[in-house]
């Protein structure tokens, strides 16, 4: 069957993998398995939920972190022929109420995690009309014993039965909020084409039945796309990680055989392992950490050094670095097992191709955004006759692998004319074990770095004199770099830096 819509996606996976765990989830202290037959039956009942609500066609909010009633109630609102809203579930409730209103949202299926939302929309947000609870086992009150809030399970098994509706491939699907490290984050438009080439138009050769773990927010699009859509498409069994704080538990619980990672997790990781090493061989520490069976991780969501390939691969786990961005659906490029390149984010995905105009990576495709939600001027300025103007510079070699040295919006131009990309310093000097985390900028026309160090490193190495070891980093790398590229100022920072949901540094 043609594929080009999420109806199609849940419909060819409930067909082909049936009665194969689709979610594996922890309920207490049991383990629970949903088949894709499940899978699609209950997304078919939150269709026929948010249609007898008269809320189809409706912009219908999801709040709350990765669980199996947020992935069935965005496919039951998108196969509905509605637009599902997914929501940070970090922001503050003013913060949430602001993007309600911002993307003309109805209803709103919320995790109790975030009761406080549901009691400021019920207040502040007139327009949403409907207010569901993951949790409440009855509607009329939560478990809070809130009047006005409706139950999910209990809606779910009301509206019980098969649904279709006929879906435009090119119809909105969703609005994805940008974490951006700058400014007012921006609604991208992703209609059910978008989404769907970007989840199929590539066989990474996985097969059905591999398991793999959520460990990402499930609200940004690198997630929703490869781990979710994806992975529902190819037949993986996924399994829900349920806390930040179980991720070694459920590691060790859940065996994944693959996960997708945010470069800061997959530094942190490693020097876990570094310091976890001891005289055991490598691959068996990898083992203990990981419940023995890891073998692939995928990297995106930022620049990843590649040392960090080889150091993995001592390990045995083999990292897939891949570049995209929300506007994209997300994934550009990726490298495969059997088709990469040390340095590159990857070959161009099938669906894409690239041009480079003033060292700027544009993007054509069928999973470029429809544009930003009622923000004309930033669409036309991101957006040109098809073309997706990335922000990014870079190039693209002659075998169609992606190539990226900075960010246009942060590039430094120094009173010499002389034009300098803060992410490449930064990239050099994240090499030392010593740095943690690194911002270059510009102040009074020359170069200064901000460090967070790595105190722990710093202690079990006895380095007293952190600022004279971090000079010492900097004084190597400005021996060997041209002179406008120098670092003239350095400032050791106590505490970590500010950064946004998607673990990136906030820039200004």
């Amino acid at each position: 069957m043609e594929v080009q819509t999420l109806q199609d996606v849940i419909r060819h996976s409930a067909q082909a993998y049936a009665e194969q765990a689709a979610y594996r989830y922890k309920v207490k202290k049991e383990v629970v398995d949903k088949t894709y037959q499940e899978l699609g039956q209950d997304s078919m009942a939150v269709s026929r939920m948010v249609e007898n609500l008269g809320m189809k066609g409706k912009h219908i909010a999801i709040l709350g972190t990765t669980t199996y009633p947020w992935i069935v109630s965005f496919f039951g609102v998108t196969n509905s022929g509605s637009v599902a809203v997914p929501i940070d579930a970090q922001l503050p409730a003013e913060a949430i109420c602001e993007l309600l209103e911002r993307a003309d949202v109805e209803m709103l299926f919320f995790d109790e995690i975030r009761a406080d939302v549901a009691v400021m929309a019920a207040e502040k947000c007139p327009r949403v009309r409907y207010i569901v609870s993951f949790q409440a086992e009855a509607s009329g009150k939560d478990e809070n014993g809130r009047e006005g809030i409706l139950s999910w399970e209990e809606l779910r098994k009301q509206n019980e039965g098969d649904y279709e509706t006929e879906i435009d491939p090119d119809q909105l699907c969703t609005i994805l909020f940008t974490s951006g490290t700058t400014g007012k984050s921006k609604g991208v438009m992703l209609s059910h084409r978008n989404l769907t080439d970007n989840a199929v138009c590539l066989d990474m050769k996985i097969p059905a039945g591999t398991v793999t773990m959520t460990l990402l927010p499930i609200n940004h699009v690198y997630c929703l796309t490869m781990d979710i859509i994806k992975g529902i498409f190819i037949g993986v069994t996924s399994c829900i990680n349920d806390s930040i704080m179980h991720v070694q538990k459920n590691l060790k619980l859940f065996k994944p055989d693959m996960v997708l990672l945010v470069p800061l997790v997959i530094e942190s990781i490693y020097a876990k392992l570094k310091a976890a090493g001891g005289m055991m061989p490598k691959k068996l520490v990898a083992k203990a950490a990981f419940g023995g069976n890891l073998k692939t991780i995928c990297s995106g969501g930022a620049y990843l050094d590649p040392d960090y390939v080889d150091r993995f691969a001592e390990y045995g786990i083999t990292i897939l670095q891949g570049y995209g961005m929300t506007e994209c659906s997300p994934v550009i490029s990726t490298n495969l097992a059997w088709e990469n390149k040390k340095g590159s984010v990857g070959k161009l995905m099938p669906n894409c191709e690239a041009k480079v105009v003033d060292e700027e990576l544009w993007i054509r495709g069928s999973s470029v955004m429809m544009g930003y939600y009622k923000m004309p001027e930033e669409t036309a300025e991101a957006l040109e006759d098809g073309w997706l103007k990335t922000g990014d510079l870079g190039y693209v070699d002659e075998d169609n692998f992606v190539y990226i040295t900075g960010r246009r919006k942060n590039l430094i131009i120094l009173a010499n004319g002389e034009n300098v990309s803060p992410e490449e310093i930064e990239n050099q000097l994240s090499r030392a074990e010593l740095v943690k985390e690194v911002l270059v900028r510009e102040k009074d026309q020359v170069i200064e770095a901000e460090i967070f160090p790595d105190y722990d490193y710093a202690k079990k190495k006895r380095i007293r004199e952190t600022r004279t070891a971090l000079q010492e980093i900097i004084d190597d790398y400005n021996k060997n770099t041209p002179v406008y590229k120098r670092i003239h100022s350095l400032i050791v920072r106590d505490t970590e830096f500010d950064k946004t949901t998607a673990k990136k540094i906030k820039r200004f």
